[in-house]
């Protein structure tokens, strides 16, 4: 399949921004100045990640850290989130890092995955973005969970429950509702939008049976690895947000 050249994909680039910018101006969206950054970002960003993948497919052996790179700056995104202090990494690089290989080593095990660069990485990756999202979700959840369920904590505590099993019940709450946003784009897939992997596919020449055939392995390998990192997070951070009272970022800002 034959795509545009690099100046087409400039033009229209270009164009789309155009018209966004203008839609953003006639109605008073505020964030031009953000999509104009992201967009820079972006298109930097994606040119060094080409780059490096590129390399990978010719140095197979730099996929491993590669992987790890991506695990520690996903890690980091969501501790940017979650904000339950820098020491306090581990309890979320340890589920992340483990929800993702052990789901991934299954689908590499079951044959199902070539074991090889050119697919490894991409599949990797989009499973670090899953598991990213379920550990913010889940933390920030958890936290705020917690702060505002705050009272009952503490008589729980008093009554000589641990920390763990006065924060059980919340955390079993935040890992649910960070798996909402998965399970829905498992539900809809195909009939409300096309995801991601399966659109590639179909661009890349492969037939609608392959790309549906990689998309279901795709969407469920994301909610295995979700749904582990959600409750890794979740067990993790319980002995800390049971014996301290978590602070969210609205009372940071007004303290």
């Amino acid at each position: 399949m034959h795509y545009g050249s690099p100046a087409q994909t400039a033009v229209a680039v270009v164009v789309l921004s155009i018209l966004t910018l203008g839609v953003m101006w006639s109605f008073g969206i505020r964030q031009r100045l953000d999509f104009v950054g992201a967009v820079l970002r972006s298109l930097v960003q994606l040119c060094v990640v080409a780059l490096i993948i590129a390399w990978i497919f010719q140095h197979p052996q730099g996929a491993v850290l590669y992987i790890a790179l991506m695990l520690i700056a996903a890690s980091a995104t969501s501790l940017r989130r979650v904000k339950c202090g820098r020491r306090q990494a581990y309890r979320l690089l340890i589920p992340l890092t483990v929800a993702t290989l052990v789901s991934v080593g299954i689908t590499v095990a079951t044959g199902a995955l070539p074991l090889s660069a050119q697919s490894l990485v991409p599949f990797t990756a989009q499973i670090i973005g899953g598991s990213m999202t379920a550990v913010t979700l889940s933390g920030t959840h958890f936290r705020d969970n917690v702060d505002h369920h705050w009272d009952e904590v503490e008589a729980l505590l008093s009554l000589g429950a641990t920390a763990r099993q006065a924060v059980a019940d919340l955390g079993r709450r935040a890992a649910s509702q960070a798996l909402i946003p998965g399970l829905d784009q498992t539900r809809s897939a195909g009939l409300v939008v096309l995801p991601g992997a399966f659109v590639g596919m179909l661009l890349g020449g492969a037939t609608p049976a392959q790309a549906a055939q990689v998309q279901i392995l795709v969407l469920v390998t994301l909610i295995a690895a979700a749904t582990c990192s959600a409750a890794g997070v979740v067990w993790f951070l319980a002995p800390l947000y049971g014996s301290l009272r978590p602070v969210s970022p609205q009372q940071a800002v007004a303290s």
